[in-house]
């Protein structure tokens, strides 16, 4: 086991076993500063390279926007999904939590969060400055922030599944590629549909209202299935 990130329980309860874990996971994220600045760089290189390649004109700048940001922070999303497991199965950590008094579904929603603060939480936040080069209205980059920070969490707990099913597995990116970005397409879908409808003067509350119960969903389920995944893997 890696020894400059031990893991400790505490003995506080399974609040405490978590909050210990996402604050480890914490730690480890700001030890990779590079891994966090890499998939920012990422996502501002290709949703920056789209206006320089299309030219300036507004409007078709404005339609396309919603779907470059989206697609953008869904790739950028997958560069660090591939290390949620792999460095702990890696050293035998993963094994030690599987032993662990707190619960392993609540052990993975707690790294499921640490993942989505250092990469899903940046990327909303970049999200309206990369906006203004598509000339989108306030009002847009306003819905655009708003699905980003509902549409992300979903993005690291679907990945997390995706991660946990492909732990220790040869090859495991472009597997990991394959099985998340399918089930990320609903996602895309109605957080880009959001920002269109945004754009085009339309209500934007049916968008909202999905994000948010597939968030839902997915906070119940997804660490389950994770874990679940995990438990298989290490058999």
């Amino acid at each position: 086991m890696n020894e400059d990130t031990p893991v400790h329980i505490p003995s506080g309860g399974t609040l405490g076993a978590m909050r210990a874990i996402f604050m480890r996971d914490l730690r480890l994220a700001l030890r990779r500063r590079a891994d966090t600045a890499a998939a920012l760089f990422f996502f501002v290189i290709v949703a920056s390279l789209f206006p320089l390649g299309v030219g300036p004109e507004p409007a078709l700048l404005r339609t396309m926007a919603a779907g470059v940001l989206w697609v953008a922070a869904l790739l950028a999303s997958m560069l660090s999904l591939g290390r949620l497991f792999a460095d702990d199965h890696a050293d035998g950590t993963l094994e030690q939590l599987m032993l662990s008094v707190c619960p392993l579904p609540l052990i993975v929603l707690s790294k499921m969060a640490a993942h989505w603060l250092c990469s899903g939480l940046m990327l909303s936040l970049v999200a309206p400055l990369l906006a203004l080069q598509f000339d989108l209205p306030g009002e847009a980059i306003g819905v655009l922030l708003i699905t980003l920070l509902l549409g992300t969490p979903l993005l690291s707990l679907i990945g997390g599944i995706g991660a946990a099913l492909t732990v220790g597995v040869r090859g495991a990116s472009v597997l990991l590629s394959v099985l998340v970005l399918p089930l990320c397409v609903p996602v895309l879908i109605f957080g880009a549909g959001a920002v269109d409808a945004a754009v085009s003067g339309l209500t934007v509350g049916a968008h909202y209202s999905l994000l948010a119960a597939m968030l839902v969903a997915a906070l119940f389920l997804a660490p389950w299935a994770a874990a679940a995944a995990l438990r298989i893997a290490l058999d």
